[in-house]
């Protein structure tokens, strides 16, 4: 008799007996075992997969971590370009980077099981929990603590979007020491707290999940009530923003028909419907993406949560009530072990396939759709751009003259300059080029350059009694007689019969004629 045949002893294939197996090591909880008779208990081979699934299930699932690989490197290029692009390239914002690295921290849940190929058993009948295997603890605190920075982030999302649109807040500084408090405090505390209570362990493909001791309470119901606020946060939004649009049909009035948006020094309440209408159109045309990739998100959370509590609770009564699979077990007993003939009793005992599949390829996608909302084309052009000016294709960029003036003796003020011949090529001139003295003036200013700038407001203190104003030490402006545009002392106007208004003799006639009495009777 073979080990193998020993292991099973007095149970039937393809079923192992319990008492031939320690109680030390791997999950031991996660065993699915019945007894079939007095002191003989016997219990399913480990994976538990192997045997409820058809064998295309491992094909998918490695497909569907696949399509992980694929969306951690749109991830990846975001990060690369949101870390060495300028800004107005990419439009980088705080909340989408860290929305993209919880994704990426859940993608390594799926992609470390994929390049280690681990055993999922400890034994033939144990699977392996987090404190036997290395990768199971590894790929396991990924993908939770993934699952929790993502549905935390849109929160925070949906949050600032919420109270842009409905209340009037700018979002500053204070709010995004908040969110970093928040989106990175809570996936970690309660990662911690769901490995201490819970652990994970292999339940479900390649990948460890959290066990079923304590899950409700330490993570399905806290991540679910997050996902609910923020869904409740959202479709608050969504109202508001149908509610203002509503209101501004009936709007006809013609004094906001061609009015703007008000200004921050007015209140908003002061603002007509149609004018808040306006407003609310701004922001959702700047932050609709943000919009949709909350809904994504969410909704893959969401499904993702129903689907494997649905399956954790299903795998648990089969524990507690055998009788419910004994049918699956009588069929597998009389076909001695043949899984194939058995998969249709075996459907009402688990998830059925397209939904496992469904499931891991939506959770796959997800940096697909980072990369599709939130990556620009101008990344791209951007990339080359700064690709060829590494390898020295880089277009000829123009300067103004002010950049260096002080190595040229006598500057242009509008001059360009080639960086690249390094001389200085006369492009356009004002209509009169004004030379900078070599020595400042007193009250000349120096700016953060080191350049002199003229003081052309000095000559302010000699504009007392003098007619001639002079702007500059160089150059005096001779303002017409009937100019309006020069400073001039206040004249002092007489109202008596003296023609003190004139700055010249009056015409003949208008001698002793005071104006305002001229249409007296």
């Amino acid at each position: 008799m073979n080990s193998s045949q020993s292991l099973h002893g007095l149970c039937p294939k393809p079923f192992y007996q319990l008492s031939k197996f320690p109680e030390v090591g791997g999950h031991t909880e996660g065993r699915l075992c019945t007894t079939i008779a007095a002191g003989v208990t016997c219990c399913l081979p480990c994976p538990m997969t192997d045997w409820t699934y058809p064998d295309s299930f491992i094909t998918m699932s490695a497909v569907a971590n696949w399509i992980t690989v694929v969306s951690m490197i749109c991830c990846g290029f975001l990060l690369l370009s949101w870390a060495f692009l300028p800004v107005e390239k990419t439009h980088r914002h705080y909340l989408s980077i860290c929305l993209t690295l919880g994704i990426c921290m859940m993608n390594m849940g799926f992609i470390i099981p994929l390049a280690a190929q681990p055993d999922e058993c400890f034994n033939e009948i144990t699977p392996h929990s987090m404190k036997s295997s290395a990768v199971c603890a590894t790929s396991g605190s990924f993908l939770l603590a993934g699952g929790w920075a993502g549905v935390i982030w849109i929160f925070l999302r949906a949050l600032s979007l919420h109270l842009q649109i409905c209340w009037q807040v700018v979002v500053g500084r204070a709010y995004m020491w908040f969110s970093q408090a928040l989106g990175w405090g809570v996936p970690i505390v309660g990662l911690v707290i769901l490995l201490v209570y819970s652990g994970v362990s292999f339940r479900f493909g390649a990948t460890c999940h959290i066990n079923h001791e304590n899950s409700l309470a330490v993570f399905w119901i806290p991540l679910l009530v997050f996902a609910g606020l923020t869904v409740v946060i959202q479709f608050a939004t969504f109202g508001y923003c149908i509610k203002v649009y509503l209101a501004s049909l009936s709007d006809n009035t013609a004094s906001t028909e061609n009015s703007n948006l008000p200004s921050y020094s007015n209140s908003i309440r002061t603002m007509s419907p149609r004018q808040a209408y306006r407003r609310v159109r701004r922001v959702v045309q700047l932050q609709w993406r943000g919009i949709v990739i909350v809904l994504i998100i969410l909704a893959d959370v969401v499904f993702f949560s129903i689907v494997f509590v649905f399956a954790d609770n299903t795998v648990q009564e089969i524990k507690e009530n055998p009788q419910k699979a004994l049918p699956w077990v009588t069929c597998l007993l009389r076909s001695g072990g043949d899984k194939t003939k058995c998969l249709d009793l075996a459907s009402a005992l688990a998830i059925s396939l397209p939904t496992v599949i469904a499931v891991l390829i939506l959770l796959g996608m997800n940096g697909l759709w980072l990369m599709l909302l939130l990556g620009r084309l101008s990344m791209f052009t951007a990339w080359v751009e700064l690709f060829q000016s590494f390898g020295g294709r880089r277009k000829k960029e123009f300067v103004s003259a002010d950049a260096r003036i002080e190595n040229y003796k006598e500057p242009r003020s509008y001059e360009m300059l080639s960086r690249d011949s390094g001389k200085s090529e006369f492009v356009l001139t004002p209509l009169s080029a004004a030379k900078s003295p070599t020595s400042p003036p007193p009250g000349a200013a120096h700016n953060h350059e080191g350049r002199r700038t003229p003081d052309y407001f000095g000559g302010a203190s000699r504009y007392k009694n003098e007619d001639v104003t002079s702007f500059g030490p160089t150059a005096n402006y001779q303002p017409h007689t009937r100019s309006f545009s020069s400073p001039k002392p206040p004249q002092q106007v007489s109202w008596d019969n003296k023609p003190q208004y004139y700055s010249r003799s009056p015409p003949e006639g208008y001698e002793g004629m005071n104006p305002l009495g001229m249409n007296r009777i």
